[in-house]
């Protein structure tokens, strides 16, 4: 696992905030520039070369009749107005002239704005996709150590960040022609008061310096107190419940109000460096007109320069500070970019560790036998849950995994569905080693429900053939009636077409439990896994669900783990771990004359059921199910 880290940047914990640092997964900032992440990039932009040059283009073209207009100007006024009756033709053709400049401008603007938006949703586009299918298939060990939140953070901030650096890049090479566009004509125009003008520069420098260092500091800081809050506010969110049980409604509102107002805080220090330099940018550019009314105008009246160009040095310098100011937000952006194309291309790198092998075989039908060979396997290096494991489970039997918490019976049941590889040994199904079968022919032989049931946004009807998404409607009520969920159905609003809210919030934890059993009946894969399927429903529903599984069991190979032992005494064998080894195996008669530890479970267990059975007896239902 260590030397996975190193290898691999995105299997690395992140680093912790020290003092005024933010850490590495909200980092801000990155490098100014990574040709790395830039080439990367491209390959996202390359499919869109054209456009991009034709983007390009029109940009450049706009950036040009920006420049041209005071020069139109310039002669509007010295060679027409100024030459009163003999320079009328000319103000003729000048007018045409500026008149065609505008459209021109009006008309690349239109195009450079329209090309790049489309250009930077369509990589938005694929970046997002490229992503997201890699996700679906990266092993779940990546997904175990990753934080959901972290990662909807780089499918939509970063990708964003992307985006924007596309779009202010192309934007950029407009600023920087138009700043030496402008720089070129006022020296052209007039030599010496051009490097008058452009006096100021030196002042504007030495104010970047000393400002940049301390506003990028500023805006780290806003940025990681507002993560801070975010996570706090997420956490509370999903904690409601708990937090309204335990009554700590004040206390959790001081500890959130104490980490809003430190956000608020660095937020307004952050506006503070970003409001500072607006007026001194406002400044330099008075200071600029200043010098070419008060030297200009001085120079105009001696005849030593023509009104036309004195007015554009007015135009020119009211428009020098606009590039500069939106050159140095694009090294904002690209930093910004950079960080987050290192963040997100880490994603797209990490490994697939169970990846389908390109001479993978189909998985004929018939394969129902379920076999472990010396299987060895754990989630961190040096720390086995499975040791030297082997079982077999033959066609048409139910099996029970049984023992303690951390034991290894969740870990087998992924294993058969190989969410993971093994580190040594094979699992088998119907003779075929996993490694060398079709993933999605795995999907369609094993079938599995959960502990806790996961319900996807949609309806009823949705939700039980998710898995076989052309499941006619009598297949699903079929499977529905089969589990015992039809009747809680029909008394919905609208009966199966009910949309459920998310994750099936607006249904009990029972009836929720029922419809993934439906889902799974639906799917009809040979082998059948219950993953704890019976510890969140009432005692009601558990046996209409046992009812309802002797009979849906019949030909279908069967893996069952409970705590609730008294659930699986009908089990044709029951497995027994400890510490990752397979210690007993039997019948439940056979193992508890034996007296061993499945016994002493059985007897534990036993116990709790008949305290819980006396408290119902006196006051009810000790636990009785949710109400939806």
């Amino acid at each position: 696992m260590k030397a996975a880290a190193e290898a691999n940047p995105a299997l690395r914990p992140p680093r912790a905030v020290v003092g005024s640092q933010i850490s590495f997964e909200e980092e801000m900032f990155g490098a100014a520039f990574d040709g790395g992440v830039v080439r990367r990039f491209w390959g996202f932009v390359a499919p869109y070369r054209r456009q991009v040059w034709i983007g390009v283009a029109a940009v450049l073209v706009f950036t040009l009749t920006q420049v041209a207009i005071p020069l139109v100007l310039r002669y509007a006024i010295d060679d027409a107005i100024v030459a009163g009756e003999s320079g009328a033709d000319a103000l003729r053709f000048i007018v045409i002239g500026f008149f065609a400049v505008v459209g021109l401008n009006y008309a690349t603007n239109f195009v450079q704005e329209l090309v790049v938006g489309r250009i930077s949703g369509s990589v938005l586009f694929g970046l997002r996709r490229a992503m997201y299918r890699h996700l679906q298939h990266v092993s779940l060990s990546f997904m175990d150590r990753t934080e959901v939140g972290r990662l909807m953070s780089r499918l939509q901030g970063d990708v964003n960040a992307l985006q924007e650096f596309l779009e202010t890049s192309i934007f950029a090479i407009g600023d920087f022609v138009l700043l030496i566009g402008i720089v070129t004509v006022l020296l052209a125009l007039d030599l010496e008061l051009g490097l008058l003008t452009l006096s100021v520069l030196p002042v504007l420098v030495v104010v970047r310096i000393v400002w940049l260092p301390r506003a990028r500091r500023a805006f780290l800081r806003a940025r990681e107190t507002s993560s801070i809050v975010n996570g706090a506010l997420a956490e509370n969110v999903h904690g409601i419940r708990t937090i309204q049980e335990m009554g700590r409604e004040a206390v959790n509102f001081e500890l959130f109000d104490e980490k809003a107002k430190d956000n608020l805080h660095a937020h307004l220090r952050g506006s503070k460096f970003s409001s500072v330099m607006i007026p001194i940018v406002d400044t330099l550019t008075g200071i600029a007109m200043a010098v070419v009314i008060v030297v200009g105008g001085g120079m105009v009246l001696g005849q030593e320069l023509e009104l036309g160009v004195m007015v554009a040095f007015l135009f020119y310098v009211q428009r020098f500070f606009d590039p500069i100011r939106s050159l140095t937000i694009q090294y904002s952006i690209m930093q910004r970019a950079m960080a987050a194309g290192q963040r997100i291309f880490e994603v797209l790198d990490v490994p697939v560790e169970v990846r389908e092998r390109p001479d993978a075989v189909p998985l004929p039908r018939e394969a129902r036998a379920v076999e472990l060979d010396d299987v060895t396997f754990g989630y961190a290096a040096g720390h086995p849950v499975l040791r030297n494991v082997s079982l077999r489970v033959e066609p048409g039997e139910t099996v029970a995994l049984v023992g303690p918490t951390g034991s290894g019976k969740t870990s087998i049941t992924a294993l058969i569905h190989r969410f993971y590889d093994v580190w040594s040994g094979a699992v088998r199904i119907g003779g075929h080693d996993v490694r060398d079968v079709r993933e999605s022919d795995i999907g369609a032989h094993v079938a599995m429900v959960l502990q806790e049931p996961f319900l996807f946004t949609g309806s009823v009807y949705d939700n039980i053939r998710y898995n076989k998404a052309d499941a006619a409607r009598a297949e699903v009520e079929a499977a529905a009636r089969a589990v015992g969920a039809h009747d809680f159905i029909g008394r919905l609003p609208e009966g199966y077409d009910t949309v459920l809210d998310q994750r099936g919030g607006n249904l009990s934890l029972g009836q929720r439990q029922l419809l993934s059993f439906a889902r799974a009946l639906v799917a009809d894969a040979p082998i059948l896994v219950l993953d704890e399927a019976t510890a969140n429903v009432d005692s009601y529903t558990e046996r209409q669900i046992q009812r309802a599984l002797a009979r849906l069991l019949e030909g279908r190979t069967a893996i069952v783990i409970a705590h609730r032992l008294a659930t699986i005494r009908g089990a044709d064998r029951i497995l027994v771990l400890r510490d990752g080894e397979l210690v007993e195996q039997g019948t439940h008669d056979a193992l508890v004359a034996r007296d061993g530890l499945y016994a002493r479970l059985y007897r534990l267990n036993h116990a709790s059921f008949d305290d819980l059975a006396a408290g119902e007896g006196e006051g009810g239902d000790a636990h009785p199910a949710p109400e939806t």
